[in-house]
């Protein structure tokens, strides 16, 4: 009969912790390290290419800092349920040392005797083991019964010379065993007195811990649709966003996520404050179309962004800065994505130049060379106004202008600002898969490959006032700018030096020449977009080339398909089980007498 064995259940137990206990610690023990010691910034994602950089690493090492960290509930509560599990599995590694390998059978510790007791401490001892463990004093007991049992086992490995011998060879008073086993769980689970504490505990677990935790778990997903952004928010974003938004009515519309609601909540107190940013903000801002105070402090927090204007806010308003700031990637791509299935063209436009702003920290009137440090309003106006970027970052080192009275460093940072920035150039081909040809025609499935080719692979993007992390990304965007129409809307996000991003679209059902708008724009980048048209010329379906069948199509044509093969074998076989019906029927005739035949002339002729 197989019996519970404490040791297999403490082995088995250990185990299982030990999975659990081990990245737990490691856990405990990062978290300690950062909060002390702080993040590498590189870990993050930063690298500190520039003076400027620099200090953004470094911000972002003193916010992984500081006991912020240790005081979150989550680690709290972690490292209460790690110790205590250590705390058991303490115990538990004590108790196997304590009794040994797994169910090995000692009578010695059975009987509660030392290993060289004499024969009259032995009896003595099972005398009183007996008693203890007797069934009629321990009745329904099933540990008792166990008990007894071995008790009666032990005592006889020590007395009887075939169970002694026995237990000297094999371990066990009743010779060699083909196989043991127990089961991996603790004897107190068959005491009697236990059953209603493991039945309240069973029930207390099945009834109540998991259906809170599975019910605390819905709650929280069901509120989360694609990219883990909240349905809410979703449906604020199909109410705020429209066909003519522009770039400045974008930070408003992002400011009402509800991912936000939470953190930008009005404390008390704190009106006068965000009224004095109002008034400075308010020459670059769109009219609010709404006036909740939520929505108002977070398009105030971001125009504080745009505008450089950061040193204006406190503590608690930085903070919901960067989670707006944060989660702010994720959220226009929804934005876009709305937009492009509701078919805004001039909305999509709109959210990619905005995250472009928000990642560089500047608005609308600032120019794209304030992406370039140490340069200044004054200096772009004087030395820059006829060139745009693009152009500048294509000239030599040697040539390039830089502002008066750049040290030595602030020059480096400059050139290096410029090696970053991204230099593509953008190629388009249109063509019909699988054609012979590179003609056109009615209806067919076209592809518009879009080439984009880098001067060198991409690298993080250079966004100093961006607190963190970002990766470059282009947005393609096929469709018809004068119609506002959308034939495809993907961001590239590879870093190869050379990328292909295939657009596909059904040609046109008429005949006649069609053009299309192909935008590329950066998710990161002021004054890198760029723009071409590609034309496609249909063909009337009526000048295709005659469809010759090639002569073995023409007699695959003729051979039976494998439903018809399938067919033709059941017919056949029914046949032939017909046929062997009648030859049965025939059999049958002849045994029931002579077969009928056919008369001779003769036999005719004699019967007239």
């Amino acid at each position: 009969m197989l019996e519970y064995d404490n040791s297999a259940f403490y082995y088995f137990a250990l185990s299982i912790t030990s999975f659990y206990l081990v990245p737990s610690w490691y856990g405990i023990f990062k978290q300690i390290y950062t909060s002390t010691i702080g993040t590498d910034p590189s870990a993050l994602g930063v690298e500190a290419r520039t003076t400027v950089e620099k200090k953004k690493a470094e911000n972002l090492r003193n916010a992984s800092r500081g006991l912020k960290g240790l005081n979150d509930g989550k680690f709290i509560s972690s490292l209460v349920i790690t110790s205590l599990l250590s705390l058991v599995w303490v115990w538990m590694l004590y108790k196997v040392m304590e009794e040994g390998e797994i169910h090995s059978f000692d009578p010695f510790t059975i009987l509660g005797i030392d290993s060289g007791a004499d024969v009259k401490a032995i009896k003595k001892a099972y005398r009183s083991k007996s008693l203890q463990y007797h069934p009629d004093k321990n009745p329904g007991d099933k540990l008792a019964e166990t008990m007894f049992m071995n008790v009666a086992k032990a005592y006889e490995a020590l007395t009887d010379p075939t169970a002694k011998e026995n237990y000297r060879l094999y371990g066990n008073p009743d010779g060699k065993q083909s196989m043991e086993v127990s089961i991996g769980l603790p004897t107190f689970l068959l005491d009697e007195r236990n059953k209603f504490l493991i039945l309240l505990i069973y029930l207390t677990l099945m009834v109540g811990v998991v259906p809170y935790w599975v019910w605390k778990y819905y709650s929280h997903s069901s509120k989360l649709g694609e990219n883990n952004i909240m349905y809410d928010t979703y449906s604020w974003f199909y109410h705020a966003l429209s066909k003519d938004i522009t770039v400045r009515h974008i930070p408003e519309v992002l400011s009402g996520a509800a991912e936000f609601r939470k953190s930008n909540k009005v404390a008390d107190g704190e009106m006068p404050q965000l009224t004095k940013i109002l008034t400075k903000c308010k020459s670059s801002m769109m009219k609010p179309s709404f006036s909740h105070p939520t929505l108002l402090k977070g398009n105030l927090l971001l125009h504080a962004h745009l505008l450089g204007m950061t040193d204006q806010l406190n503590a608690s308003q930085i903070a919901s800065l960067k989670l707006m700031l944060k989660d702010s990637s994720n959220l226009l791509e929804a934005m876009i994505g709305i937009c492009k299935n509701q078919g805004y063209l001039s909305a999509v436009k709109a959210c990619i130049e905005f995250s472009q702003m928000l990642t560089q920290g500047c608005w609308t009137k600032a120019s794209p060379f304030m992406q370039l440090p140490h340069f200044t309003d004054e200096f772009i106006k004087e030395k820059l106004s006829d060139m745009d970027l693009r152009t500048y970052l294509a000239l030599n080192d040697a040539e390039k202008p830089m502002p008066d009275g750049l040290t030595d460093a602030q020059k480096k940072d400059v050139l290096a600002a410029c090696s970053i920035m991204p230099q593509v150039k953008m190629e388009t081909k249109i063509f019909v898969d699988d054609d012979e040809d590179d003609a056109v025609y009615e209806e067919d499935l076209i592809t518009i490959q879009v080439t984009l080719t880098r001067k060198d692979k991409a690298k993080s993007v250079y966004a100093p006032n961006f607190p963190f992390p970002k990766k470059e990304g282009w947005w393609i965007i096929m469709g018809k700018k004068e119609e506002g129409r959308i034939i495809g809307v993907d961001i590239v996000k590879s870093s190869l030096q050379t990328v292909e991003h295939r657009i596909k679209m059904q040609a046109p059902n008429r005949a006649g020449t069609y053009d299309f708008d192909i935008l590329l724009k950066s998710n990161a980048y002021v004054g890198f977009d760029m723009e071409d048209k590609v034309s496609v010329t249909v063909l009337d379906n009526s000048a295709l080339p005659e469809y010759k069948i090639h002569p073995d199509d023409a007699e695959l044509d003729d051979e039976p398909t494998l439903f018809e093969e399938i067919m033709q074998a059941n017919v056949e076989q029914d046949s032939d089980s017909d046929d062997d019906d009648s030859d049965d029927d025939d059999s049958d005739d002849e045994d029931d007498g002579p077969a009928i035949r056919e008369l001779t002339p003769a036999e005719l002729k004699k019967e007239a």
